[in-house]
Protein backbone atom coordinates (compact mmCIF):
# COMPACT_ATOMS: atom_id res chain seq x y z
CA UNK A 1 0.00 0.00 0.00
CA UNK A 2 1.50 3.24 -0.87
CA UNK A 3 0.81 7.01 0.54
CA UNK A 4 2.20 10.63 0.45
CA UNK A 5 1.28 11.29 4.10
CA UNK A 6 0.38 8.29 6.90
CA UNK A 7 -0.64 9.25 10.25
CA UNK A 8 -0.95 6.65 12.72
CA UNK A 9 -3.91 7.19 15.38
CA UNK A 10 -6.79 8.80 14.55
CA UNK A 11 -7.26 11.15 18.01
CA UNK A 12 -7.32 14.63 17.98
CA UNK A 13 -3.99 15.24 16.70
CA UNK A 14 -3.97 13.19 13.87
CA UNK A 15 -7.60 14.06 12.49
CA UNK A 16 -6.92 17.64 12.56
CA UNK A 17 -3.35 17.24 10.60
CA UNK A 18 -5.24 15.63 8.43
CA UNK A 19 -8.39 18.44 8.32
CA UNK A 20 -6.12 21.35 7.99
CA UNK A 21 -4.06 19.67 5.40
CA UNK A 22 -7.31 19.61 3.56
CA UNK A 23 -8.51 23.41 4.28
CA UNK A 24 -5.17 24.60 3.20
CA UNK A 25 -5.78 22.67 -0.55
CA UNK A 26 -3.70 19.94 0.00
CA UNK A 27 -3.82 17.88 -3.26
CA UNK A 28 -1.46 14.28 -1.79
CA UNK A 29 -2.84 10.87 -0.69
CA UNK A 30 -3.44 11.03 3.11
CA UNK A 31 -4.25 7.75 5.22
CA UNK A 32 -5.00 7.06 8.56
CA UNK A 33 -4.50 4.17 10.10
CA UNK A 34 -6.27 3.72 13.70
CA UNK A 35 -6.12 0.70 16.16
CA UNK A 36 -10.13 1.20 17.10
CA UNK A 37 -12.90 1.62 14.69
CA UNK A 38 -15.29 4.18 13.21
CA UNK A 39 -16.99 6.35 15.61
CA UNK A 40 -20.51 5.30 14.92
CA UNK A 41 -19.18 1.05 15.77
CA UNK A 42 -17.74 2.50 19.34
CA UNK A 43 -20.08 1.62 21.89
CA UNK A 44 -18.81 0.59 25.57
CA UNK A 45 -20.32 -2.73 26.75
CA UNK A 46 -20.71 -1.76 30.20
CA UNK A 47 -23.94 0.55 29.01
CA UNK A 48 -25.81 -3.14 28.98
CA UNK A 49 -23.44 -5.33 31.26
CA UNK A 50 -22.84 -2.99 34.08
CA UNK A 51 -19.68 -3.51 34.10
CA UNK A 52 -16.41 -3.57 32.79
CA UNK A 53 -15.55 -6.67 30.46
CA UNK A 54 -12.14 -5.89 29.34
CA UNK A 55 -12.25 -5.65 25.77
CA UNK A 56 -9.16 -6.42 23.92
CA UNK A 57 -9.88 -3.16 22.46
CA UNK A 58 -11.05 -0.80 24.88
CA UNK A 59 -13.85 1.52 23.33
CA UNK A 60 -12.94 4.32 25.42
CA UNK A 61 -9.88 4.62 24.70
CA UNK A 62 -9.36 3.51 20.76
CA UNK A 63 -11.32 4.25 17.49
CA UNK A 64 -11.36 7.30 15.57
CA UNK A 65 -10.90 10.53 17.98
CA UNK A 66 -8.95 8.33 20.35
CA UNK A 67 -10.41 9.28 23.93
CA UNK A 68 -11.44 12.10 22.87
CA UNK A 69 -14.63 11.02 21.85
CA UNK A 70 -16.10 9.69 25.38
CA UNK A 71 -14.51 12.03 27.27
CA UNK A 72 -15.62 14.65 29.00
CA UNK A 73 -14.98 17.12 25.92
CA UNK A 74 -14.02 20.40 27.58
CA UNK A 75 -11.60 22.50 25.20
CA UNK A 76 -9.45 24.39 27.06
CA UNK A 77 -8.94 27.87 25.79
CA UNK A 78 -5.93 29.47 26.68
CA UNK A 79 -2.00 28.61 25.87
CA UNK A 80 -1.33 27.92 29.64
CA UNK A 81 -3.08 24.94 29.81
CA UNK A 82 -2.39 21.79 27.98
CA UNK A 83 0.91 20.69 27.96
CA UNK A 84 4.67 21.99 26.66
CA UNK A 85 3.67 22.73 22.91
CA UNK A 86 4.03 26.64 23.64
CA UNK A 87 7.36 26.20 24.66
CA UNK A 88 7.90 25.14 21.60
CA UNK A 89 6.22 27.18 19.27
CA UNK A 90 6.15 30.23 21.47
CA UNK A 91 2.81 30.79 23.46
CA UNK A 92 1.66 33.62 21.19
CA UNK A 93 1.57 31.85 18.15
CA UNK A 94 0.09 28.68 20.39
CA UNK A 95 -3.17 31.58 21.61
CA UNK A 96 -3.60 32.07 17.73
CA UNK A 97 -3.68 28.45 16.84
CA UNK A 98 -6.01 27.85 19.63
CA UNK A 99 -8.49 30.99 18.12
CA UNK A 100 -8.24 29.08 14.88
CA UNK A 101 -8.62 25.34 16.23
CA UNK A 102 -11.63 26.56 18.64
CA UNK A 103 -13.22 28.02 15.01
CA UNK A 104 -12.94 24.53 13.63
CA UNK A 105 -14.74 22.79 16.40
CA UNK A 106 -17.75 25.76 16.42
CA UNK A 107 -17.95 25.13 12.70
CA UNK A 108 -19.06 21.15 13.39
CA UNK A 109 -21.27 22.24 16.10
CA UNK A 110 -19.52 22.97 19.34
CA UNK A 111 -21.53 24.80 21.85
CA UNK A 112 -21.05 29.06 21.75
CA UNK A 113 -20.77 29.23 25.38
CA UNK A 114 -17.81 29.54 27.16
CA UNK A 115 -17.16 28.87 30.98
CA UNK A 116 -15.33 30.14 33.51
CA UNK A 117 -15.58 34.38 32.52
CA UNK A 118 -18.43 35.52 33.47
CA UNK A 119 -17.98 36.38 37.14
CA UNK A 120 -14.18 38.61 37.44
CA UNK A 121 -15.08 39.21 41.28
CA UNK A 122 -15.77 36.04 42.64
CA UNK A 123 -12.45 34.57 40.63
CA UNK A 124 -10.79 36.83 42.34
CA UNK A 125 -12.04 35.64 45.39
CA UNK A 126 -11.64 31.97 45.13
CA UNK A 127 -7.80 32.87 44.08
CA UNK A 128 -7.24 34.59 47.44
CA UNK A 129 -8.49 31.94 49.12
CA UNK A 130 -6.18 29.57 46.50
CA UNK A 131 -3.05 31.98 48.23
CA UNK A 132 -3.76 31.57 51.53
CA UNK A 133 -3.89 27.94 50.78
CA UNK A 134 -0.34 28.15 48.99
CA UNK A 135 -1.81 27.24 45.69
CA UNK A 136 -1.73 28.76 42.04
CA UNK A 137 -5.38 29.48 40.53
CA UNK A 138 -5.12 28.87 36.86
CA UNK A 139 -8.52 30.22 35.46
CA UNK A 140 -8.56 29.26 32.14
CA UNK A 141 -11.92 29.75 29.31
CA UNK A 142 -13.42 26.44 29.17
CA UNK A 143 -15.30 25.17 26.12
CA UNK A 144 -17.57 22.09 27.27
CA UNK A 145 -18.28 19.89 24.50
CA UNK A 146 -20.27 17.10 26.89
CA UNK A 147 -19.20 13.49 26.16
CA UNK A 148 -22.51 13.11 24.00
CA UNK A 149 -22.04 16.00 21.57
CA UNK A 150 -18.03 14.94 21.80
CA UNK A 151 -19.10 11.68 20.07
CA UNK A 152 -21.49 13.61 17.43
CA UNK A 153 -19.02 16.22 16.42
CA UNK A 154 -16.13 14.09 15.85
CA UNK A 155 -18.46 11.90 13.61
CA UNK A 156 -19.11 14.99 11.53
CA UNK A 157 -15.40 15.61 11.31
CA UNK A 158 -14.68 11.85 9.97
CA UNK A 159 -17.79 12.51 7.53
CA UNK A 160 -15.44 15.25 6.03
CA UNK A 161 -12.56 13.19 6.10
CA UNK A 162 -14.03 10.59 4.20
CA UNK A 163 -16.02 12.89 1.76
CA UNK A 164 -12.48 14.81 0.87
CA UNK A 165 -10.67 11.43 0.31
CA UNK A 166 -9.12 10.64 3.37
CA UNK A 167 -8.52 6.92 3.67
CA UNK A 168 -9.34 5.73 6.87
CA UNK A 169 -8.20 2.00 8.14
CA UNK A 170 -9.81 1.16 11.15
CA UNK A 171 -8.59 -1.84 13.11
CA UNK A 172 -5.49 -1.22 12.10
CA UNK A 173 -2.70 -1.79 14.54
CA UNK A 174 0.66 -0.50 13.97
CA UNK A 175 3.40 -2.63 14.97
CA UNK A 176 6.35 -0.54 13.62
CA UNK A 177 7.78 1.82 11.85
CA UNK A 178 10.08 1.20 8.38
CA UNK A 179 13.07 2.28 8.12
CA UNK A 180 15.92 2.12 5.49
CA UNK A 181 19.32 4.01 5.46
CA UNK A 182 18.17 6.07 8.54
CA UNK A 183 15.25 7.95 7.08
CA UNK A 184 11.38 6.37 7.58
CA UNK A 185 9.60 5.34 4.99
CA UNK A 186 6.26 4.22 5.99
CA UNK A 187 4.66 1.57 8.64
CA UNK A 188 3.78 -2.20 9.14
CA UNK A 189 0.31 -2.87 10.24
CA UNK A 190 -1.59 -5.67 10.65
CA UNK A 191 -4.83 -5.34 9.36
CA UNK A 192 -7.68 -7.75 9.36
CA UNK A 193 -5.03 -10.10 10.69
CA UNK A 194 -2.78 -9.59 7.46
CA UNK A 195 0.45 -7.80 8.26
CA UNK A 196 0.56 -4.99 5.41
CA UNK A 197 3.72 -2.64 4.72
CA UNK A 198 2.09 1.04 4.00
CA UNK A 199 4.62 2.71 2.21
CA UNK A 200 4.63 7.00 2.86
CA UNK A 201 6.63 9.78 1.97
CA UNK A 202 5.20 11.42 5.31
CA UNK A 203 5.00 9.37 9.08
CA UNK A 204 3.10 10.91 12.13
CA UNK A 205 2.40 8.89 14.73
CA UNK A 206 -0.63 10.23 16.64
CA UNK A 207 -1.02 7.58 18.96
CA UNK A 208 -1.90 9.49 22.02
CA UNK A 209 -2.05 8.26 25.75
CA UNK A 210 -3.51 4.57 24.82
CA UNK A 211 0.23 4.62 22.38
CA UNK A 212 2.72 6.44 24.42
CA UNK A 213 4.47 3.13 25.28
CA UNK A 214 4.70 1.95 22.26
CA UNK A 215 5.49 4.99 21.33
CA UNK A 216 8.60 4.83 23.39
CA UNK A 217 9.93 0.88 22.19
CA UNK A 218 9.83 2.85 18.54
CA UNK A 219 12.49 5.52 19.79
CA UNK A 220 14.18 3.08 21.77
CA UNK A 221 14.16 0.53 18.63
CA UNK A 222 14.72 2.91 16.41
CA UNK A 223 17.35 5.43 17.86
CA UNK A 224 14.78 8.55 17.66
CA UNK A 225 15.84 11.06 20.03
CA UNK A 226 13.74 11.84 23.45
CA UNK A 227 13.95 11.93 26.84
CA UNK A 228 11.91 10.69 29.71
CA UNK A 229 9.27 13.04 30.71
CA UNK A 230 7.07 13.74 33.86
CA UNK A 231 4.78 10.60 34.92
CA UNK A 232 1.67 11.28 36.99
CA UNK A 233 0.17 9.26 39.31
CA UNK A 234 -2.89 9.80 41.44
CA UNK A 235 -6.41 9.49 42.06
CA UNK A 236 -10.24 10.87 41.15
CA UNK A 237 -11.87 12.51 43.56
CA UNK A 238 -15.69 12.62 44.12
CA UNK A 239 -17.25 15.10 46.20
CA UNK A 240 -21.41 16.41 46.11
CA UNK A 241 -22.09 18.69 43.62
CA UNK A 242 -23.03 21.18 46.67
CA UNK A 243 -19.25 21.37 47.81
CA UNK A 244 -18.61 22.08 44.49
CA UNK A 245 -21.08 24.87 43.48
CA UNK A 246 -19.52 28.21 43.64
CA UNK A 247 -16.47 26.66 42.05
CA UNK A 248 -18.89 24.81 39.21
CA UNK A 249 -21.04 28.10 38.71
CA UNK A 250 -18.04 30.60 38.02
CA UNK A 251 -15.19 28.63 36.99
CA UNK A 252 -17.02 25.51 35.88
CA UNK A 253 -13.38 23.62 36.48
CA UNK A 254 -10.39 25.15 38.98
CA UNK A 255 -7.17 24.35 38.14
CA UNK A 256 -5.37 24.39 41.35
CA UNK A 257 -1.39 23.36 41.22
CA UNK A 258 0.45 23.24 44.58
CA UNK A 259 3.90 21.73 46.40
CA UNK A 260 2.80 20.36 49.18
CA UNK A 261 5.05 19.50 51.89
CA UNK A 262 7.10 17.33 52.84
CA UNK A 263 8.38 16.44 49.08
CA UNK A 264 7.24 19.35 47.27
CA UNK A 265 6.22 17.34 44.47
CA UNK A 266 3.60 19.17 41.56
CA UNK A 267 0.33 18.36 42.42
CA UNK A 268 -2.34 19.45 40.50
CA UNK A 269 -6.22 19.09 39.91
CA UNK A 270 -7.82 17.99 36.36
CA UNK A 271 -10.94 17.45 34.32
CA UNK A 272 -13.18 18.19 36.54
CA UNK A 273 -16.39 17.13 35.64
CA UNK A 274 -19.70 18.87 37.72
CA UNK A 275 -22.51 16.85 37.46
CA UNK A 276 -20.42 14.31 36.14
CA UNK A 277 -19.39 10.47 36.55
CA UNK A 278 -16.64 8.42 37.33
CA UNK A 279 -15.05 5.91 34.70
CA UNK A 280 -13.38 3.35 34.19
CA UNK A 281 -10.60 2.72 30.90
CA UNK A 282 -9.11 -0.44 30.38
CA UNK A 283 -5.28 -0.14 28.10
CA UNK A 284 -3.12 -2.78 27.04
CA UNK A 285 -2.82 -5.80 29.20
CA UNK A 286 -6.14 -5.40 30.82
CA UNK A 287 -4.77 -2.47 33.12
CA UNK A 288 -7.56 -0.43 34.73
CA UNK A 289 -7.44 3.28 35.34
CA UNK A 290 -9.86 5.49 36.11
CA UNK A 291 -11.54 8.69 34.38
CA UNK A 292 -14.36 10.94 34.54
CA UNK A 293 -17.31 11.85 32.15
CA UNK A 294 -19.50 14.74 31.91
CA UNK A 295 -22.33 15.01 29.76
CA UNK A 296 -24.21 17.89 28.77
CA UNK A 297 -27.69 16.52 29.60
CA UNK A 298 -27.44 13.23 31.70
CA UNK A 299 -26.03 14.81 35.22
CA UNK A 300 -25.40 13.03 38.71
CA UNK A 301 -25.66 14.17 42.43
CA UNK A 302 -21.59 14.48 42.05
CA UNK A 303 -18.56 16.40 41.10
CA UNK A 304 -15.52 14.41 40.34
CA UNK A 305 -11.65 15.51 39.16
CA UNK A 306 -8.13 13.88 39.24
CA UNK A 307 -5.83 15.30 41.75
CA UNK A 308 -2.72 14.24 40.18
CA UNK A 309 1.54 14.29 41.74
CA UNK A 310 3.80 14.07 38.86
CA UNK A 311 7.01 12.26 39.13
CA UNK A 312 10.22 13.49 37.18
CA UNK A 313 12.79 10.71 37.59
CA UNK A 314 16.75 11.15 36.83
CA UNK A 315 19.70 9.09 35.98
CA UNK A 316 20.32 6.15 35.82
CA UNK A 317 15.87 5.34 35.65
CA UNK A 318 13.96 6.24 32.42
CA UNK A 319 11.24 4.27 32.68
CA UNK A 320 8.55 6.21 34.10
CA UNK A 321 5.80 5.02 31.88
CA UNK A 322 7.13 1.38 33.45
CA UNK A 323 6.74 2.78 36.88
CA UNK A 324 3.36 4.14 36.75
CA UNK A 325 2.18 0.95 34.90
CA UNK A 326 3.22 -0.91 38.17
CA UNK A 327 1.46 1.27 40.58
CA UNK A 328 -1.26 0.78 38.36
CA UNK A 329 -1.34 -2.72 38.34
CA UNK A 330 -0.78 -3.84 42.49
CA UNK A 331 -3.89 -1.27 42.66
CA UNK A 332 -5.85 -3.30 39.86
CA UNK A 333 -4.32 -6.90 42.10
CA UNK A 334 -6.17 -5.51 45.27
CA UNK A 335 -9.40 -4.70 43.42
CA UNK A 336 -9.70 -7.98 41.51
CA UNK A 337 -8.70 -5.85 37.99
CA UNK A 338 -11.22 -3.45 39.27
CA UNK A 339 -11.12 0.34 40.23
CA UNK A 340 -10.43 0.80 43.87
CA UNK A 341 -12.40 3.25 45.88
CA UNK A 342 -11.77 4.53 49.35
CA UNK A 343 -13.54 7.23 51.80
CA UNK A 344 -11.06 9.98 52.95
CA UNK A 345 -11.61 9.50 56.52
CA UNK A 346 -11.14 5.71 56.31
CA UNK A 347 -7.34 6.97 54.82
CA UNK A 348 -7.32 9.26 57.86
CA UNK A 349 -8.08 6.58 60.29
CA UNK A 350 -5.85 3.83 58.80
CA UNK A 351 -8.60 1.23 57.33
CA UNK A 352 -9.73 0.21 54.21
CA UNK A 353 -13.17 1.01 53.51
CA UNK A 354 -16.66 -1.33 53.17
CA UNK A 355 -19.23 -1.57 50.98
CA UNK A 356 -21.34 -1.13 53.26
CA UNK A 357 -19.82 2.23 54.66
CA UNK A 358 -20.02 3.71 51.07
CA UNK A 359 -23.44 3.24 51.26
CA UNK A 360 -24.16 5.23 53.91
CA UNK A 361 -22.68 8.00 53.12
CA UNK A 362 -23.81 10.89 51.33
CA UNK A 363 -21.41 10.86 48.62
CA UNK A 364 -22.66 7.49 46.47
CA UNK A 365 -19.90 6.34 44.13
CA UNK A 366 -21.21 6.75 40.10
CA UNK A 367 -18.51 4.00 39.46
CA UNK A 368 -21.19 1.44 41.02
CA UNK A 369 -18.89 -1.01 40.00
CA UNK A 370 -15.84 0.07 41.72
CA UNK A 371 -14.36 -2.03 44.73
CA UNK A 372 -14.29 -0.60 48.47
CA UNK A 373 -10.78 -1.41 49.78
CA UNK A 374 -7.61 0.41 50.83
CA UNK A 375 -6.15 2.22 47.75
CA UNK A 376 -2.48 3.41 50.34
CA UNK A 377 -1.24 -0.27 50.11
CA UNK A 378 -0.67 0.46 46.62
CA UNK A 379 -0.04 3.69 46.07
CA UNK A 380 3.27 5.44 46.50
CA UNK A 381 4.47 6.73 50.21
CA UNK A 382 5.92 9.58 48.36
CA UNK A 383 2.77 10.21 46.20
CA UNK A 384 0.13 9.62 48.89
CA UNK A 385 1.05 11.76 51.66
CA UNK A 386 1.41 14.67 48.29
CA UNK A 387 -2.36 13.92 47.20
CA UNK A 388 -3.29 13.92 51.05
CA UNK A 389 -1.82 17.28 51.84
CA UNK A 390 -2.84 19.00 48.84
CA UNK A 391 -6.88 17.92 49.55
CA UNK A 392 -5.64 19.37 52.94
CA UNK A 393 -5.06 22.67 51.22
CA UNK A 394 -7.88 22.69 48.69
CA UNK A 395 -10.39 22.55 51.69
CA UNK A 396 -9.66 26.23 52.34
CA UNK A 397 -10.30 27.24 48.99
CA UNK A 398 -13.39 24.81 48.86
CA UNK A 399 -14.87 24.11 52.40
CA UNK A 400 -15.50 20.54 53.08
CA UNK A 401 -13.37 19.12 50.29
CA UNK A 402 -11.29 17.06 52.70
CA UNK A 403 -14.55 15.93 53.92
CA UNK A 404 -14.53 12.30 56.26
CA UNK A 405 -16.93 11.03 53.15
CA UNK A 406 -15.21 12.58 50.19
CA UNK A 407 -14.27 9.78 48.17
CA UNK A 408 -10.61 8.97 46.57
CA UNK A 409 -10.66 6.35 43.24
CA UNK A 410 -7.33 4.78 42.17
CA UNK A 411 -5.22 4.47 39.94
CA UNK A 412 -5.50 7.27 37.47
CA UNK A 413 -2.56 7.30 35.74
CA UNK A 414 -1.77 9.63 32.66
CA UNK A 415 0.63 8.39 29.92
CA UNK A 416 2.38 11.07 28.36
CA UNK A 417 6.00 11.02 29.77
CA UNK A 418 8.00 9.76 26.72
CA UNK A 419 8.87 13.82 24.96
CA UNK A 420 9.87 13.16 21.54
CA UNK A 421 12.96 15.58 20.87
CA UNK A 422 12.24 18.35 18.22
CA UNK A 423 12.50 21.58 16.62
CA UNK A 424 9.45 24.22 16.54
CA UNK A 425 9.11 22.93 12.53
CA UNK A 426 8.64 19.42 14.48
CA UNK A 427 10.89 17.67 13.14
CA UNK A 428 12.80 15.17 15.09
CA UNK A 429 15.87 12.93 14.68
CA UNK A 430 14.57 10.94 11.80
CA UNK A 431 13.57 12.14 8.52
CA UNK A 432 10.29 11.91 7.56
CA UNK A 433 9.13 11.01 10.57
CA UNK A 434 7.15 13.19 13.03
CA UNK A 435 5.16 12.84 16.73
CA UNK A 436 2.44 14.70 18.08
CA UNK A 437 -0.41 14.87 20.54
CA UNK A 438 -0.02 13.13 24.11
CA UNK A 439 1.78 10.20 22.85
CA UNK A 440 4.51 13.02 22.18
CA UNK A 441 4.88 14.30 25.69
CA UNK A 442 4.26 18.01 24.38
CA UNK A 443 0.53 17.80 24.50
CA UNK A 444 -2.39 17.36 26.98
CA UNK A 445 -5.67 17.16 26.26
CA UNK A 446 -8.06 17.95 23.34
CA UNK A 447 -7.23 21.41 22.63
CA UNK A 448 -3.82 21.20 22.56
CA UNK A 449 -3.34 18.05 20.74
CA UNK A 450 -5.54 19.51 18.03
CA UNK A 451 -3.60 22.40 17.81
CA UNK A 452 -0.34 20.41 17.10
CA UNK A 453 -2.30 18.96 14.36
CA UNK A 454 -3.01 22.34 12.83
CA UNK A 455 0.34 23.20 13.24
CA UNK A 456 2.17 19.85 11.77
CA UNK A 457 -0.43 20.51 8.62
CA UNK A 458 0.97 24.36 8.13
CA UNK A 459 4.56 23.20 7.81
CA UNK A 460 3.68 20.25 5.68
CA UNK A 461 1.74 22.79 3.40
Amino acid sequence: METDILIIGAGPAGIFTALELLNRGYKGKITIAEKGVAIENRACPKAKTGRCVGCKNCHITTGFSGAGAFSDGKLSLSSEVGGDFPELVGHETAQELISYTDKIYLSFGADTKVEGVSDSEKIKEIRRRAIRANLKLVDCPIRHLGTEKAQEIYLAIENRLKECGVQLLFSADALDIVMENGVCKGALCRIGGKEERIDAEIVIVATGRRGAGWLEEICRKHGVKHEAGIVDVGVRVEVRNEVMEDVNNILYESKLIGYPKPFKNKVRTFCQNPGGFVSQENYDNGLAVVNGHSYKEKKSANTNLAILCSHHFKDPFDRPLEYAKKVGELTNMLGAGRILVQRLGDIRDGKRSWQDDLMRSNVKPTLTDAVAGDITSAMPYRTMVSILNFIEEADTVVPGFASEETLLYSPELKFYSNRVSMDNDLKTSVKNLYCLGDSSGWTRGLMMASVMGVYMARKII
